[in-house]
């Protein structure tokens, strides 16, 4: 058989303005994640390590290693990763990045998160078991970056469910997560400098205003703006209101903003 991928690329043709990615069926019944780049293509698998390999019987290099860990810890003894391991492990995560970059282009945004996290998960491990200092820094400086591709993933799913709340409850963990970040380096003064976190802010603002809110939300913003103002009377008034609607005939649909339907 030619091992020649001519035929494979025929009528897929690379146009450099555009990310081309498809999922295609492998030989062996598994599904595959290709990406046409301007010389050829790359091919990922789905899940597991994006290139199929299960380095000394894990999933992924850093599985084993991760074990290596915790075996050491229970056994009293210190554990730390050499400048090699380090570089294998960059290697391993620039993978992920490939396959997360293709999915969410697909919007599967359930394995984007998937491989975010498993990425900060990698970041953290460096950072706390690294023995140079310039390692931790090179993985590290990337987590602003992979939080909010994570609160990403997980805002756009959560919308595609209607879960509006939720996925603004997912972008202020990425939001937290990054100010934590700007903390641990001492630049928070930096904030409006990042990208990452001026990208989160207005996502932000942008969801919570196109957010569908029921009428006892409603009110209780009205609420809030009365006592604001000090305009007691209509604060009772708008309160006598929403609790007529939580106690009384409105039954589900006292708080639709909480319903998937309304959402």
């Amino acid at each position: 058989m030619s091992k020649d991928i001519g035929p494979i690329l025929a009528g897929w043709e690379h146009d450099p303005e555009e990310m081309q990615v498809r999922i295609i069926p492998g030989i062996d019944g598994r599904e595959k994640l290709q990406m046409r780049i301007d010389l050829g293509l790359l091919q990922m698998e789905i899940s597991g390590r994006p290139d199929g390999k299960t380095p000394q019987g894990g999933e992924s290099l850093l599985d084993v290693l991760e074990s290596q860990a915790r075996k050491m810890a229970m056994e009293g003894e210190d554990f730390s990763l050499t400048p090699p391991q380090c570089a294998a492990l960059m290697r391993e995560g620039v993978q992920y990045y490939h396959r997360y970059i293709a999915l969410f282009h697909l919007e599967r945004y359930d394995l984007v998160a998937r491989d975010t996290a498993r990425n900060l998960r990698l970041f953290a491990f460096v950072v706390r078991h690294a023995s140079r200092p310039r390692d931790r820094i090179q993985f590290d400086q990337y987590r602003p970056y992979v939080t909010m591709m994570h609160a990403r993933a997980l805002g756009l799913e959560a919308m595609e469910r209607g879960a509006h709340r939720e996925a603004l409850e997912y972008i202020d963990e990425g939001i937290a997560g990054i100010r934590s970040f700007l903390r641990d380096y001492e630049h928070e003064e930096g904030e409006g400098d990042c990208q990452e976190l001026t990208f989160l802010l207005g996502w932000r603002t942008q969801v919570e205003q196109d957010r569908p809110v029921g009428p006892v939300e409603r009110l209780e913003q009205q609420l809030e703006l009365a006592v604001a103002t000090e305009d007691f009377e209509e604060a009772a008034r708008i309160r006598d209101q929403v609790r007529r609607l939580r106690e009384g005939g409105a039954g589900p649909m006292a708080n639709p903003s909480d319903s998937a339907s309304f959402a």
